[in-house]
C-alpha cells in the first residue's frame, strides 16, 4: 500500500510562485511514474504532470510548471511559476505506471489534494 500527502498549496497573486510536494510511504516509487492532477468544482479532474520514464505536461502549464522528483526522499515536486487565476483548482499527486501518460486510469494510488488558489 502506497500513501501520498501533498502540501504548499496556499494563496497566491497572480503572477507568483508555489511549490509542491508529494511525500509517498509504504513503498518506495522510484519505479512508478508520478502524476500531478487539478480539479476544480463541475469539472473533470485533469492532467497537469507527471515525471517517470518520461515527463509530461499539459499544454497549459509548458514552460511554467516544472516536475522533478527526489528518489532517496520518495517525493515529488511540482514547481509552479507564473501563476494564473486559471490554475486555481485542487491539486492531487498520484502513483501509477513508469510511462507517463494523461489518463486518470494509469494512476493506482493518490493523494488527499492540496488547495491552490490564485488571485487577480
Amino acid at each position: 500500500q502506497v500513501q501520498l500527502v501533498e502540501s504548499g498549496g496556499g494563496l497566491v497573486q497572480a503572477g507568483g510562485s508555489l511549490r509542491l510536494s508529494c511525500a509517498a510511504s509504504g513503498r518506495a516509487l522510484s519505479n512508478r511514474g508520478m502524476g500531478w492532477f487539478r480539479q476544480v468544482p463541475g469539472k473533470e479532474r485533469e492532467f497537469v504532470a507527471g515525471i517517470g520514464r518520461n515527463i509530461l505536461y499539459a499544454d497549459s502549464v509548458k514552460g511554467r510548471f516544472t516536475i522533478s522528483r527526489d528518489n532517496a526522499k520518495n517525493t515529488v515536486f511540482l514547481q509552479m511559476n507564473a501563476l494564473k487565476p486559471e490554475d486555481t483548482a485542487v491539486y492531487y499527486c498520484a502513483a501509477g505506471f513508469e510511462i507517463i501518460r494523461h489518463f486518470i486510469s494509469d494512476y493506482e494510488y493518490w493523494g488527499q489534494g492540496t488547495q491552490v488558489t490564485v488571485s487577480s
